[in-house]
């Protein structure tokens, strides 16, 4: 068995109007100066919370977060500029993967003498003095459980991924009820990347046991109900399955985390603003196809947990569990070609010099992906 690190906050409060607990957080009865960033139809949600926190004697300043897309270098250093002139000593993010992974980040930079740009990769930020607690509001990115956080290099139209312990939050606050305003769209993509992320650390060339039982009841609570949510966004029970769901799949991020799915996917956000569960939703099933043979095991274990029963072989059991991919993606009104969102074949090439630069994903992937290989998948879902 492969050693593993287990990193997670350190405290998870899981529950309907848990939003409203994080005034009473030890992390903020410690605090003296906390900041808020929160995405803007939050907002109202979110303010008792902080008016709460006022009258307790504490300084608060809120930011509201209102960028479209993913965050870029040049809007998070806008963002550090105002965290550092108040000094925050605690940070608080309400919102969905961009906002909280800003949230992340302006912890671990503010008053610290390194810049966004040195910090890119795996293990460079050198600490965090600033309390952390995520609150998310979307099923999917599960980057309130992450090390990782994302940025828009927006000079070279690549994403940028920031890994590190210090990344990890405080605490974490996970409120179904705040997701139930999310609109359909965003309710499938957002859940497609969760599932993406389950299916990911389950079939990685470096899957763990304390790992794969996340991944599993991931991949179980999610497929049981994103059609459900998609299709009345009122249900908390669904949605409380959905932010469970996402959960584990933030969890397995850390010690496991994705592979060619989300490198492939890379130039598609970066270069054409194509949102990031959307683009993951559509290559799915394809890398999926193409990474079969490496762990015919492991896909079919992916097909059942996905609803799928013995088809005979884990080849056949795990093709279904493809078919059954596709079939869920196209009930919740997710496009199914890259020509649906203006993806031509002459771009191809470079998506894929984009996919092999990540190479802290694709090293993670069960068969070894070539330039050759990346475009071959992209062809197939023309």
């Amino acid at each position: 068995m492969n050693s593993i690190i287990l990193q997670q906050p350190g405290k998870i409060v899981f529950g309907e109007n848990s939003l409203q607990q994080v005034a009473d957080d030890t992390i903020i009865l410690t605090s003296e100066r906390i900041l808020f960033l929160v995405a803007t139809p939050l907002l109202s949600a979110a303010e008792a919370v902080w008016e709460k926190i006022s009258e307790q004697g504490k300084k608060v300043v809120v930011i509201e977060y209102n960028f479209p897309g993913e965050p870029t270098f040049g809007q998070f250093d806008n963002l550090l500029n105002k965290s550092s002139y108040f000094r925050p000593d605690c940070v608080i993010g309400i919102g969905g993967g961009s906002v909280l992974d800003c949230a992340k980040l302006l912890a671990a930079l503010t008053e610290n003498t390194q810049k966004v740009e040195e910090i890119v990769g795996i293990g460079f930020l050198n600490g965090r003095s600033k309390k952390l607690i995520c609150v998310p509001t979307t099923s999917g990115t599960g980057s309130e459980m992450s090390p990782n956080a994302i940025l828009l290099n927006e000079a070279t139209s690549a994403k940028s991924g920031i890994i590190s312990p210090f990344l990890v939050p405080d605490a974490c606050y996970i409120d179904p009820v705040l997701t139930v305003s999310l609109p359909a769209r965003l309710t499938a993509e957002t859940g497609m990347d969760a599932l993406s992320h389950c299916i990911e650390a389950y079939t990685n060339k470096f899957a763990h046991p304390a790992v794969d039982t996340y991944a599993l009841r991931g991949i179980e609570l999610i497929t049981a109900n994103l059609q459900k949510a998609c299709e009345d966004g009122s249900n908390l029970e669904a949605r409380s399955a959905l932010s469970l769901g996402s959960m584990y799949g933030g969890l397995c991020l850390g010690p496991v985390n994705t592979s060619a799915v989300h490198a492939l996917s890379y130039g598609l956000g970066g270069k054409f603003h194509i949102a990031h569960g959307l683009a993951n939703a559509i290559l799915l099933p394809e890398v999926l196809r193409f990474n079969l043979v490496a762990d015919p095991k492991r896909h079919a274990d992916v097909a059942k947990a996905l609803g799928v029963t013995n088809q005979g072989s884990d080849e056949q059991t795990a093709l279904a569990g493809i078919e059954k991919l596709i079939e869920l993606s196209k009930a919740c009104k997710i496009p199914q070609r890259l020509t649906d969102i203006g993806i031509t074949e002459e771009i191809l090439p470079e998506l894929a010099d984009i996919a092999m630069n990540v190479t802290r994903l694709l090293k993670n992937n069960p068969r070894i992906v070539t330039k050759e290989d990346a475009i071959e998948i992209y062809k197939k879902l023309l």
